[in-house]
């Protein structure tokens, strides 16, 4: 790179908008993962593996699972510092991040938002330590953008709930400790949905890793089976009914993501940017000429202000003022535009854009999921028009 290049949120002046605090937990969680995680990624991608028993509790000694989440051992951080580490794991690698959040945006938050104190104690401080795994079961196999579709069903069997059905696309499922899982009740609690905490060592609970995936490889993904699962009454979290229960928790994992994302875009920038100002082409670097250079406006353009928006919502959801539609308009333009980012990335780095080595390519298939999990961007272009409009277009 010339000497006078910048960095392309150096236009913006990022690191100015951020508290001095807020900037040393964003360079702890860089030098730590980029010491610790980035080196093995791209072969845990090759493998389609990545050792969570051994990397959670390492996370955890950084204070990064369920960092947001006040007291039961977790940090307590703010909304921002959260997102700023969400796009540091996910420059590292979407996987990595998705770790992060269904550990402590998904299951640890349900427990902590709508559990009952029994809940808390037990699980919560293992769970920011990363002794113990959690995963969140809402997605269905034939419901994943409607819930309401769903189809596990908990009947009351004397002083206990039965649990029977189905659970897919489960981040941590294969691995973890214990399972928040959602189900429609019967007749007995007014047939509405309620959350679970079912350790997974339950009888007639079963979790069988999906294979296969050309996206999100770094990270562990399954499908639960839950049949005749015997939980107690106490299982149940008092706090949560009907849908806004597991909606507000996939609210609280989509603000990460808005950060999350955009690190993947920004990771894909920096890769392209040092390749093009060293790769030759008709006797002078890829960097210095036009079509390159408009490229590279723009996506630099595009990142920046998603960062600007970013932390304007993180900014609002400190001051408690955030609502489900901003949530939206992040988690719809991050994911938007790191995607086409990351595959305009992989275009400048012709040939080479396949190989491991150079991450966008592992980037821009990473987001294909990112894109569709947590709300697609669909969905989330319809919850924004609903709140334009007043009028939901749903069906």
């Amino acid at each position: 790179m010339a000497a006078d290049a910048q960095h392309p949120l150096d236009l913006f002046g990022i690191d100015g908008l951020l508290s001095a605090e807020d900037r040393d937990m964003r360079d702890t969680v860089r030098s730590f993962l980029d010491a610790q995680v980035r080196p093995h990624v791209a072969g845990w991608y090759e493998s389609g593996s990545v050792p969570v028993r051994e990397l959670a509790p390492r996370l955890g000694e950084l204070g990064l699972l369920g960092m947001h989440l006040e007291g039961y051992g977790c940090a307590g951080t703010s909304a921002t510092a959260y997102g700023l580490a969400c796009a540091e794991l996910e420059a590292v690698d979407s996987g990595i991040r998705s770790l992060v959040s269904v550990q402590g945006s998904l299951a640890m938050f349900a427990i902590w938002r709508f559990g009952s104190e029994e809940h808390k104690q037990e699980w919560l401080p293992r769970m920011a330590r990363g002794e113990a795994i959690g995963c969140f079961g809402l997605t269905e196999p034939d419901f994943g953008s409607n819930p309401a579709g769903m189809r596990m069903r908990a009947r009351r069997d004397g002083d206990d709930w039965v649990l029977d059905g189905t659970k897919m696309w489960i981040t941590n499922g294969s691995v973890a400790d214990v399972a928040v899982v959602w189900a429609r009740t019967d007749a007995s609690d007014g047939e509405t949905v309620r959350g679970f905490v079912v350790p997974t060592s339950t009888p007639g609970f079963t979790a069988r890793a999906i294979s296969g995936k050309l996206s999100l490889r770094a990270s562990v993904t399954a499908e639960l089976v839950c049949e005749g699962v015997r939980v107690p009454a106490s299982a149940m979290l008092p706090e949560a009914r009907g849908l806004s229960g597991p909606l507000s928790c996939l609210s609280e994992a989509r603000f990460g993501i808005i950060f999350g994302a955009l690190g993947a875009a920004r990771d894909s920038l920096e890769v392209t940017l040092a390749y093009v100002a060293e790769r030759d082409m008709f006797d002078k670097p890829l960097a210095g000429y036009q079509i390159t250079q408009t490229k590279l406006a723009d996506m630099a353009l595009e990142l920046g202000k998603g960062m600007l928006l970013a932390l304007h919502l993180g900014a609002l959801k400190d001051a408690g003022a955030l609502r489900s539609e901003q949530v939206s308009l992040g988690k719809l333009n991050s994911c938007r535009e790191a995607i086409t980012i990351a595959r305009e990335c992989r275009t400048l780095l012709g040939a080479n854009g396949i190989a491991l080595e150079y991450s966008p390519m592992r980037h821009a298939n990473n987001l294909e999921s990112v894109l569709t999990y947590e709300g697609t961007s669909e969905v989330h272009q319809l919850i924004i028009g609903q709140a334009l409009t007043g009028l939901p277009a749903f069906r």
